[in-house]
C-alpha cells in the first residue's frame, strides 16, 4: 500500500472538482466519499438529486472554512492530499475497509486523530477499486495548525501496519533514497499514448546509461542528445550550470511545453553534482601497460566486488554497488538479443539497491568502470561470448552478494530490490552461457584425455568431483582445461589457482563456475617450466583450496546467492 502525500496552496475546490471529475482518461469510476471527518459530509457522488457540481461547491466550502476564517492569518499551505493506493496483486477492499485506512491515515500523519472534535476537516473519496483519495485542510476547527511532524514518515509506518492488518502485499520499509514513482497522472498519459512505460522511467533510464557510458560532462550531453533527451541547463549568476533539466521529445503538457524533470526528481543520484562525482571516477590514470582483453579485466573488477562487500569499509562497498550497478546499465546494450530484456529489467530493479544512506568512495571503482566502458565503446571481440558469459557471472554473483550486504544492515527495500534482479540475471545467463557451453562440449577431448583431467578434478576437489564430472558441464569443463595445457599451463596449477579465486560452496553449479575461471585464466601468458614448478602447490586443505588462499564467506542465505 503506497500513501503520498501532496501539499497545496489556495482552496481545495479544484482539488474536489477533479476527485469527482471523470478523470483524465476518464478513469474515475463512480467517485464518492467513504468516510469524512463528521461521517456526514455532502458527497457530490451520492446526491442523485441535486446538481453534483452545486454539492461540489458545497464541500469545497466546508473544507475550507477554518481557513477562511482565519482571513490574512491563514498559513500558505492550505491543504493536504494523499492518495492511498492497494498493489495490483491485493484483494478489492471494501468502502468500510477503505473507510478504516483513512481514519488511521489521518491520524498518523496528525491531521485528525481520534475523539479530537476540533482536528481538521477531512474527507475520503473513492473512484476506483484499488486506491482512495485523502483531502484536507491544514487548518483546525479552532483555528491552530495542525502537528503534522514527519507525517510522510508516520504515515508510511502506519501503511505497513495496515498492511498486515488488512492481508494485503507487504511493502518494504525505505530508508528515504528511493527514486520517485511515476504519478497516477503520468501513468494514465502513459497508457493514453500507446505506452508501456512513463516518461519519467525512460529519462531515468537513459540518464544512468549516459552517466555509466561517459568519460566527462561534455559526453554526458552528448550521448543524452543522441537517444533523444533534451536537455535544460539550469545556470548561476557566473553563469556555471548548477542543476539540469530533462524532457523527452513529444512529452509535451497542455500548453504544447515540455515537461521537464529535474535530474533528482528522476533519482536522488541523477542530480548534476552527482552526476559529476560519478563522472570524476572516468579521468584516465597513467599507467604503464592496459590489459588487452576489457572483458577480462571487467570481470576480474566485478569478481572482487564480493570482497569489498565483506570488509568492513562502508563507503567502498556503497562505491562498488554503485558501480555494479552502472555495469548493469550498460550490459544491454552488448548483450546478445535474446537476453536484453531480461538484463533491462536487471538494471531497472537493482537501481534501488545501488543508494543507501552510506556515502559511497568511488575511489575503488574506476577500473570496473573503464573496462565496462571500453566494452561498450569499442565492442572488443568475443568470438563465442564466453567474454560476457565470464563478465554475467561474475555479475550475478556480485549481485548475490549485495543482497546479503542490505540484508545486515537492514535496507529491506534494496535487498528486495538485489533479489528480484537476480532472478532476471538467472533467466538471462540462461540465455547467453547455455550456447557457449554448449560450443565448448562439442570440443571436448578423447576419453583418455577426459580420464587425466578427472583424476585432478578428484585430487583437487574431491567433495565436488561427483557432482562435476556427472554434470552437464564436465565436457565444456573438461575443454577448457585441455585447451590450458595446450597453450603451456599446468592443469593442476591452474585449477588450484581457480579455487584460490573463491569457494565453490555457493555456486549452483561448480563445474560451470570453473569453466570460466580457467577460461580466463587460460588466455594469460603460460608460465615457463621453472615458473610452473615454483607455483606448483605443495600441500592442500581437504577442500582443495590452497592452504595459504583466503576466500571471502558467501551469504548465508543460500537459496539466493547461488551461481550457476
Amino acid at each position: 500500500m503506497i500513501p503520498k502525500i501532496i501539499l497545496g496552496q489556495g482552496g481545495t475546490r479544484g482539488l474536489i472538482r477533479y476527485l469527482f471529475g471523470k478523470g483524465q482518461a476518464n478513469e474515475h469510476v463512480d467517485p464518492h466519499l467513504v468516510a469524512s471527518w463528521n461521517d456526514f459530509a455532502p458527497d457530490p457522488g451520492r446526491s442523485p438529486h441535486r446538481d453534483p457540481k452545486a454539492v461540489e461547491k458545497q464541500l469545497a466550502a466546508q473544507l475550507d472554512q477554518p481557513v477562511r476564517m482565519l482571513g490574512n492569518r491563514a498559513p500558505q499551505t492550505t491543504f493536504w492530499h494523499c492518495p492511498v493506493r492497494a498493489a495490483p496483486e491485493d484483494p478489492i477492499l471494501t468502502d468500510a475497509q477503505w473507510a478504516d485506512i483513512a481514519r488511521r491515515i489521518v491520524a498518523a500523519a496528525g491531521i485528525a486523530s481520534d475523539g479530537d472534535e476540533k482536528a481538521c476537516r477531512w474527507v475520503a473519496v473513492r473512484h476506483a477499486d484499488d486506491h482512495i483519495h485523502i483531502a484536507a485542510t491544514l487548518v483546525r476547527q479552532d483555528g491552530r495548525r495542525p502537528q503534522r511532524n514527519h507525517d510522510k514518515r508516520a504515515v508510511q509506518k502506519e501503511a505497513r501496519q495496515i498492511e498486515i492488518d488488512h492481508g494485503l502485499r507487504q511493502l518494504k520499509a525505505g530508508d528515504g533514497t528511493a527514486a520517485k514513482h511515476p504519478t497516477s497522472k503520468e501513468h494514465f498519459k502513459a497508457k493514453r499514448l500507446g505506452q508501456d512505460t512513463t516518461a519519467r522511467e525512460v529519462l531515468r533510464t537513459r540518464v544512468r546509461r549516459a552517466v555509466a557510458a561517459a568519460d566527462s560532462e561534455t559526453e554526458f550531453f552528448s550521448l543524452l542528445e543522441a537517444t533523444g533527451v533534451t536537455v535544460r541547463l539550469k545556470c548561476g549568476p557566473s553563469g556555471d550550470a548548477l542543476g539540469c533539466n530533462f524532457a523527452l521529445p513529444g512529452n509535451t503538457n497542455e500548453n504544447g511545453d515540455p515537461v521537464w524533470f529535474a535530474g533528482s526528481t528522476l533519482s536522488p543520484d541523477l542530480s548534476l553534482p552527482k552526476i559529476r562525482e560519478r563522472l570524476a571516477t572516468s579521468v584516465p590514470e597513467p599507467v604503464t601497460a592496459r590489459p588487452s582483453n576489457p572483458w577480462h579485466e571487467a570481470t576480474a573488477a566485478t569478481e572482487r566486488i564480493p570482497h569489498h562487500l565483506s570488509a568492513a569499509d562502508d563507503p567502498a562497498a556503497q562505491g562498488q554497488l554503485v558501480a555494479l550497478g552502472a555495469t548493469l546499465d550498460l550490459l544491454p546494450i552488448t548483450a546478445p538479443a535474446a537476453a536484453r530484456a531480461e538484463l533491462q529489467q536487471a538494471a531497472i530493479v537493482f537501481e534501488r539497491a545501488t543508494r543507501s544512506r552510506i556515502t559511497a568512495d568511488l575511489d575503488s571503482t574506476r577500473v570496473l568502470r573503464r573496462s565496462v566502458q571500453a566494452i561498450w565503446r569499442d565492442r572488443p571481440q568475443d568470438k563465442d561470448g564466453a567474454g560476457f558469459a565470464m563478465l554475467l557471472d561474475a555479475a550475478f554473483t556480485a549481485v548475490a552478494f549485495a543482497a546479503h550486504w542490505h540484508r545486515t544492515r537492514q535496507n529491506a527495500q534494496q535487498e528486495e530490490a538485489a533479489g528480484r534482479a537476480l532472478l532476471h540475471l538467472r533467466a538471462a545467463y540462461g540465455q547467453v552461457a547455455e550456447p557457449v557451453l554448449a560450443g565448448l562440449a562439442r570440443r571436448a577431448p578423447a576419453q583418455q584425455t577426459k580420464r587425466r583431467l578427472a583424476h585432478h578434478i578428484q585430487q583437487a576437489v574431491p567433495e565436488y568431483a561427483e557432482r562435476i564430472l556427472n554434470g552437464p558441464a564436465w565436457d565444456a569443463l573438461a575443454t577448457v582445461l585441455a585447451e590450458a595445457e595446450a597453450a603451456g599451463h599446468n592443469a593442476a596449477t591452474i585449477l588450484s589457482q581457480a579455487l584460490g579465486q573463491r569457494t565453490l560452496e555457493d555456486a549452483h553449479n561448480p563445474a560451470r563456475a570453473l569453466t570460466w575461471r580457467i577460461r580466463r585464466l587460460s588466455q594469460r601468458h603460460a608460465p615457463g617450466p621453472r615458473a610452473q614448478a615454483a607455483r606448483a602447490p605443495s600441500t592442500t586443505q581437504r577442500t582443495g583450496v590452497p592452504a595459504h588462499s583466503t576466500t571471502a564467506a558467501p551469504p548465508p542465505q543460500r537459496s539466493s546467492a547461488r551461481r550457476r
